[in-house]
């Protein structure tokens, strides 16, 4: 039917069709961020614009706001740089009567980190000797940051020969330290300084063992040899 045509009762039929035809699209692009949602689907999007303590990134038609704590692992001192810029997110929670959405890049980040962490991990073999840095102290020993993201502990037991009752009597924050890698479980670095001095006092316990010490004769010929090249 031609537009001409058309009486009052016909256009207003077709615009209920276009509306509910845009209610259908809209209830389809909801139960799609569901499933994104259930699935934990990972979504590649770009920042559209920044707004307060966060970003805005559409998914399926949909306005989605990834607050800044969401963003990154760190903090974020400037939410402009990430205008403009494609990431990857994950649908985090969904109010349709609110038309809220919301998105994270958080657990994708932290899932790579973990795994970049265990590749670095695996590459460390027990008995490595490390340097590292005193980041913080606990009642039962000390964390070393080892650099490039890692670190282990030293447990109170493993800082010293001498029996301690806190490990900040040898130990203070921002010291530089050597370790050893004595076990790693499950991901972690168990280290030690006391195994050091232990390998050191070894060392040198096997340079005094292996000093050969003259036999008398051949004391006694050596002398003589001496006394022999000598012109009185």
């Amino acid at each position: 039917m031609s537009e001409e045509n058309m009486t009052m009762d016909d256009f207003s039929k077709a615009v209920d069709d276009s509306f509910n035809s845009f209610k259908d699209e809209d209830q389809m692009a909801w139960e799609n961020l569901k499933q994104l949602k259930e699935a934990k689907t990972i979504l590649d999007v770009t920042v559209d614009g920044i707004v307060n303590k966060g970003v805005v990134s559409y998914v399926e038609g949909v306005r989605g706001f990834i607050p800044a704590s969401k963003l990154a692992l760190g903090r974020i001192d400037d939410l402009n740089e990430y205008l403009g810029k494609e990431i990857q997110v994950q649908v985090f929670d969904i109010d349709e009567e609110k038309n809220r959405l919301i998105l994270s890049c958080r657990e994708i980040l932290r899932a790579k980190a973990d795994e970049e962490k265990k590749a670095k991990i695996s590459a460390i073999a027990v008995g490595s000797v490390m340097e590292g840095t005193v980041e913080s102290i606990q009642p039962y020993g000390a964390f070393i940051n080892l650099g490039d993201h890692l670190s282990g502990l030293v447990h109170i037991s493993q800082i010293s020969h001498t029996r301690i009752k806190d490990p900040s009597v040898v130990l203070s924050i921002g010291d530089s330290v050597k370790v050893k890698v004595i076990a790693i479980k499950e991901g972690k670095l168990s280290l030690s300084i006391k195994a050091l001095v232990e390998d050191a006092e070894k060392a040198e316990q096997a340079e005094i063992d292996n000093i050969k010490i003259p036999e008398s004769e051949e004391l006694t010929t050596n002398l003589g040899s001496l006394f022999k090249n000598l012109k009185l």
